[in-house]
């Protein structure tokens, strides 16, 4: 009777212990919750401060609520640059083949999985974009760990080059999706989920740079290209005349809409402060559906007559068309280049005078767009100068809607998928993975060399004949060595005796029991407690090889001084090093190369002394 008494005793002191915080708990999931929302409905600041309640109420909650606290003050950012585009069209498809309505070459979509994407991308990445007689692929497709990143391969003679990552600064810690390279090549177009955002998938741009040879730093498009939802496939169309993107922001699950804007080759950013707006902004509702036509006047009462506003509308059109015209014709022109690079050469002379007299047609062209520019900013200074104030946007946006409608509208028409991929790809060079792993199969290693310093391993054997892949059971890299009349099998290089001794266990389980822990210096076996002594008193160095070959980039120093040590130059195998140190601590030292990676400027490693 006494033990349940003391029970029930136990029981409700328990529930009034734990009652708070099973209270404090529901507090937090609900302003969660309520973040979540208010991002979602494009109120960053609200949605911030909510997330800024969750760690007053419980700071222990701040890694949970962390990534929504990010993507709110990005979002929060980002209202201060936001684009406003002219929507022609919007129309939502299954999420299944959406992109095979975008006005790309036939067949230039294949399915994926494929040769180049073997595992597919799940809902959203079903795909890859390879136009019939492409010289170069972009394509997302997974990595070891399920992380899709962006890979390139191109044509060389009658092989394919080995796929590559094309760099760090495009390359996150989560997705990268659908890469799409602008008409003109400069600009390269693509979903990321990892980079600087707002959540879900966010559009980026990044622009080549001729003089590195590579990729700039992307940048996120804003709004309302990106959004708090999941947008994706930005392309610009050959003909230059339309961007296109896609969006789940207004769609079911299995859905995707459609955006058709007005091509803008030089896009005005301004700031949108009111939430509502923003998220009216972001629906892209184009000017010619009727609900949303201003059937009232181009302009509100600025005292010009209808001749003087008409003859403004008409110069916009002008300067609009013959940008048109110049963009088509330089891509002619660049096409012409292109096929001039491959011709044979009884074809060349042929296509070298034809490219000339384009060329001779470029400053007239070039002249007229430069002159009717003239002539519509002459028309504003004019409107200045007799203190008529205009409504830019609204004569703008009736300028679109007439463009619009003489262009009859927008049509969307499917193409179809292209075959599977068949390409010759060149063979990679293989390197031996040397870390320890327990494979279908087990593995020798290479090279029985280890490497200078402390290092330890796990001896599984010892026999007087050579081992067989069967008896390694699974364990890689093997490590055989003769000592006299005896082969010696050990397995694994590990830096520390704390990661030997973490799979010690797993090496006794595939059946190795009498397995132990064996030490070596600059290759010669040791006692364990002599290496663990000089592994305390390891000292490790930070290298760092600039890209540039001479100096370290901005902000490497500030950086440096954070860890307050000291950093001298010198040359290895003749490139210049950095060397920083010495660092007592190894996760000290791999702290400061991460961080001198994040500034993307050269190759950065930590090397024990």
């Amino acid at each position: 009777m006494k033990k349940k008494a003391l029970d029930i005793l136990l029981i409700l002191l328990a529930a009034v212990f734990y009652a708070p915080v099973a209270s404090s708990q529901t507090i937090v999931d609900r302003l969660l919750a309520q973040a979540d929302s208010a991002r979602l409905e494009y109120d960053f600041s609200s949605a911030a401060a909510f997330c800024q309640k969750v760690i007053d109420i419980d700071s222990t909650a701040v890694g949970k609520v962390e990534d929504l606290m990010i993507m709110s003050r990005n979002g929060e950012a980002m209202m201060g640059f936001c684009s406003r585009p002219t929507p022609i069209a919007r129309r939502t498809f299954p999420l299944k083949d959406f992109f095979l309505y975008y006005p790309l070459t036939n067949q230039s979509w294949r399915k994926s999985p494929n040769q180049l994407d073997s595992l597919g991308g799940g809902p959203l990445s079903q795909a890859i974009f390879y136009p019939e007689g492409s010289k170069e692929i972009y394509y997302s497709a997974a990595d070891d760990e399920g992380i899709r990143n962006i890979y390139k391969t191109a044509l060389t003679d009658s092989l394919w080059s080995v796929p590559m990552l094309i760099n760090e600064q495009l390359t996150s810690s989560s997705d990268e999706i659908y890469p799409m390279l602008s008409p003109d090549g400069e600009s390269l177009y693509f979903a990321s989920k990892g980079l600087y955002g707002m959540g879900g998938y966010d559009l980026y741009v990044s622009k080549w740079n001729p003089e590195t040879g590579d990729w700039d730093v992307p940048v996120n498009m804003g709004f309302p290209y990106s959004s708090p939802y999941d947008d994706f496939l930005f392309v610009n169309s050959e003909d230059g005349k339309y961007s296109l993107f896609a969006s789940n922001r207004e769609c079911g699950k299995d859905s995707v809409r459609i955006y058709v804007l007005e091509y803008d080759s030089m896009p005005v950013r301004e700031a949108v402060t009111n939430p509502k707006d923003l998220k009216s902004l972001a629906s892209l509702m184009p000017a010619r559906d009727p609900s949303r036509m201003d059937n009232g006047a181009a302009v509100e009462d600025t005292g010009s007559s209808s001749e003087e506003t008409s003859k403004y509308i008409d110069k916009i059109k002008e300067v609009r068309l013959l940008r048109d015209s110049l963009f088509r014709f330089n891509n002619g022109l660049d096409a012409l280049r292109s096929e001039y690079s491959s011709a044979p050469d009884e074809k060349k002379a042929e296509l070298s005078q034809t490219i000339q007299e384009k060329e001779l047609m470029l400053p007239a062209l070039n002249k007229a767009l430069q002159a009717a520019s003239k002539e519509l900013q002459a028309i504003e200074m004019e409107f200045l100068a007799n203190g008529i104030v205009i409504d830019a946007s609204k004569l703008q946006a009736r300028a679109d809607r007439e463009v619009v409608v003489a262009r009859t509208g927008y049509t969307f028409s499917r193409n179809s998928y292209g075959p599977a991929p068949e390409l010759k790809i060149k063979k990679p060079e293989r390197k031996f993975d040397y870390s320890f792993m327990i494979l279908p199969e087990g593995r020798f290693a290479e090279d029985n060399t280890l490497p200078e310093g402390i290092v330890y391993q796990i001896q599984m054997f010892t026999q007087s004949r050579k081992a067989t892949v069967a008896e390694l059971k699974g364990l890689s890299p093997v490590f055989e060595k003769k000592a006299g009349s005896k082969y010696i099998c050990s397995v694994g290089v590990f830096r520390t005796y704390a990661d030997a001794l973490a799979n010690l266990n797993k090496v006794k389980k595939q059946g190795f029991r009498t397995a132990e822990i064996r030490a070596y210096k600059d290759g010669d076996l040791i006692s364990v407690s002599a290496a663990r002594e000089q592994e305390a008193s390891r000292l490790y160095t930070v290298a760092f090889y600039p890209s540039d070959g001479q100096s370290l980039p901005e902000g490497a120093m500030d950086i440096i001084k954070r860890f307050g040590t000291d950093v001298s130059k010198s040359m290895d195998s003749g490139s210049v090093v950095f060397k920083v140190g010495p660092f007592h601590d190894k996760s000290e030292a791999e702290e400061l190369m991460e961080a001198l990676k994040a500034l993307g400027s050269g190759d950065c490693r930590v090397s024990d002394q």
